[in-house]
């Protein structure tokens, strides 16, 4: 399977799923999970947290959301980077058809 159409599979994939919870509305059930983190970082969070005054869980959640929405993103410019080629690749080659045919009526 070529990666642009591993892509265009996960992407598909992606969007199902996606609009499959905008339209259903779900209400979330929170889950439970440990998490290890660096000092440095927990430290920094735990620095943060008091001086915005936001819970510990709300803010990893927050922080999580958005990370997640580059990573999308990613996905997306990649997927859109492969069918661009896919498109350039395929013009050229219908060019040189055309090509041939002007020489051979010329």
């Amino acid at each position: 399977m070529t990666e642009a159409k591993q892509l265009t599979d996960n992407f598909d994939s992606y969007k199902k799923k996606y609009i499959h919870l905008q339209c259903t509305k779900q209400i979330y059930k929170m889950k439970t999970l440990s998490l290890k983190l660096d000092d440095f970082v927990f430290q920094e969070t735990e620095e943060l947290l008091e001086k915005i005054k936001k819970p510990r869980n709300r803010y990893i959640n927050e922080a999580l959301h958005h990370y997640n929405r580059i990573q999308k993103k990613r996905i997306i410019e990649k997927l859109l980077e492969a069918e661009s080629k896919m498109v350039r690749d395929e013009s050229m080659r219908v060019l040189r058809e055309f090509e041939k045919m002007e020489d051979h009526e010329g």
